[in-house]
C-alpha cells in the first residue's frame, strides 16, 4: 500500500483548518557574511512563531536530487514525485484555464533571445519581457498550422507561454529544447520512446515555423519548449484527504498544480498583501488553504540576494494576519531551494515549520536553515508533511486494530 492509498483509508472529517504556506525557492546558501537569505532577513513574526512550533529540514525528493517546481509541490501535496511525473506544460496550460484531454500534449514555452549570427541563446528569458509583450508574440504564432493536429498557443505570464497539441497518437516521452545555459543553441525535440517520434516531428515542425516568425524580433527572437507531457490523471485532494481545498497563488503554473489535484482556484491578485486578503475572505469556505509566494524564487534565479531577503521580510509581515484567523495547523516551507549564489534550483533541504496546538515544541526559537537543523522534526521528506498536518488537525484515524 502506498501513502496515497493509506490516506484514502484513514482520513476523517474534522472542522479544523490547515494552511500550507509555500515560499517558493525559500532555501538558500550563505553570502559573504555567512548568512543565507532567510537568516539575513528581519523576520520577527516567523521567529516568534518558530518558538511556538516544531521545526526541521525537509528534502523535496531524495537527497542530492534537484527538483523542478512540479515535483517539489507534488511532494508537499503528498504525491510521491518519483511515482507521479507531471510535465510543466500541463501545469501551465491548466493554470491559465486551458482544457486538457486524453488526446492532448502540452508544453511550456519560453521566449528567449538568440544571437542573430550564431543562433546561440544569450538570454533564456528574453529579458523577462512583460506579459503584454508575450501576448503580442503569441498572437504572431497562432496562425501556425500543422497537418493532423489542432494547435492552441496562449500567453501565460512574462516570457512564458503554453502550447497544446490535440490529435490522435500523440505520446509523451520527449526531450526539452532549453539547453539550460546561455551560449548554446536551442535543442531539437527528441523522442525518448519510439512511440513519441510522431510527436517529436510535429513539435520540431512547429518550432521551425515559430523561429521563422520570430527571427526579426529585437528581444524574443527565439523560443524553447519544456515539460512536454500529458495529463497524468492524479487522484484529487478530496479523494485522498477528504479536504475541501483551495489555492491562493499569483502565478499560473501553481494554479495548474492545484487544479490538477482538484483544488478550487481563488482570485489572489498580484501581491503578497492581496493573497492575504483572499485568504481572509475565503476562510469560512474551505478547510485546506495552499498559499503560494513566487517572488522569492524569481529573486534567487536572478542571483539577487537582497531582493530575496526583502521578499522574505514581506512574507513575514503577513504572518500576524494569517495567525489572526487562528489556523489549527500552519506549515511554512518551500518547494525547493533557490540560492541566489547559484541562480538556480538546488538539492539543499528546506527549512520547515509546523505550528499546531497539539505539537511537541522543540527548543528552536528562530526560523532559518541552521536553526532548523536542531529542530524536533529532524530531517524528513516533503512527502511526509501532509500526513503530519492531517494528524495535527485531527483528520486521521488509527491505522490497524
Amino acid at each position: 500500500m502506498n501513502q496515497i492509498e493509506l490516506m484514502k483509508q484513514l482520513h476523517i472529517s474534522s472542522d479544523k483548518k490547515i494552511v500550507l504556506l509555500v515560499i517558493d525557492g525559500l532555501g538558500g546558501l550563505p553570502d559573504t557574511d555567512g548568512k543565507t537569505e532567510l537568516e539575513a532577513a528581519n523576520i520577527p513574526n516567523m521567529d516568534k512563531l518558530a518558538a511556538d512550533s516544531i521545526v526541521g529540514l525537509s528534502t523535496p525528493i531524495t537527497p542530492g536530487i534537484t527538483p523542478g517546481s512540479g515535483p517539489g509541490h507534488l511532494g508537499l501535496f503528498g504525491y510521491d514525485p518519483l511515482e507521479h511525473q507531471i510535465g510543466r506544460g500541463v501545469l501551465e496550460a491548466l493554470g491559465i484555464g486551458l482544457s486538457i484531454t486524453q488526446d492532448s500534449l502540452a508544453a511550456r514555452g519560453n521566449f528567449c533571445t538568440l544571437d542573430p549570427k550564431t543562433k546561440a541563446i544569450t538570454d533564456r528569458r528574453a529579458g523577462r519581457i512583460s506579459t503584454e509583450e508575450c501576448a503580442r508574440l503569441v498572437n504572431k504564432l497562432k496562425p501556425i498550422k500543422i497537418s493532423g493536429v489542432d494547435i492552441t498557443v496562449e500567453a501565460v505570464k512574462d516570457y512564458r507561454f503554453a502550447l497544446i497539441l490535440n490529435g490522435k497518437g500523440l505520446e509523451q516521452g520527449l526531450s526539452e529544447t532549453d539547453p539550460q545555459k546561455t551560449g548554446l543553441q536551442p535543442l531539437s525535440v527528441q523522442a525518448l520512446r519510439k512511440e513519441a517520434k510522431k510527436s517529436a516531428d510535429i513539435l520540431n515542425e512547429w518550432l521551425e515555423k515559430a523561429f521563422a516568425i520570430l527571427m526579426d524580433e529585437p528581444k524574443a527572437n527565439g523560443c524553447t519548449l519544456r515539460g512536454i507531457a500529458k495529463d497524468p490523471g492524479l487522484p484529487t485532494f478530496s479523494e485522498v484527504y477528504g479536504l475541501k481545498s483551495c489555492a491562493i497563488a499569483t502565478y499560473p503554473m501553481y494554479k495548474g498544480l492545484a487544479k490538477l489535484v482538484g483544488m478550487e482556484i481563488l482570485d489572489a491578485g498580484d501581491t503578497i498583501a492581496s493573497e492575504l486578503e483572499t485568504l481572509k475572505k475565503s476562510w469560512k469556505d474551505f478547510d485546506f488553504f495552499f498559499v503560494h509566494i513566487k517572488k522569492t524564487d524569481s529573486a534567487g534565479e536572478d542571483g539577487d540576494f537582497m531582493r530575496k531577503v526583502k521578499v522574505i521580510e514581506e512574507v513575514d509581515s503577513i504572518i500576524p494576519g494569517i495567525m489572526s484567523l487562528k489556523p489549527d495547523v500552519l506549515v511554512i516551507t518551500g518547494d525547493h531551494s533557490t540560492p541566489a549564489a547559484m541562480k538556480s534550483h538546488s538539492w539543499h533541504e528546506l527549512p520547515l515549520l509546523l505550528y499546531a496546538d497539539n505539537i511537541r515544541k522543540d527548543r528552536v526559537a528562530e526560523f532559518g536553515e541552521r536553526a532548523c537543523m536542531s529542530g524536533g522534526l529532524g530531517h524528513m521528506r516533503h512527502l511526509d508533511i501532509m500526513p503530519l498536518a492531517m494528524a495535527h488537525a485531527d483528520k486521521l484515524t488509527k491505522y490497524g486494530a
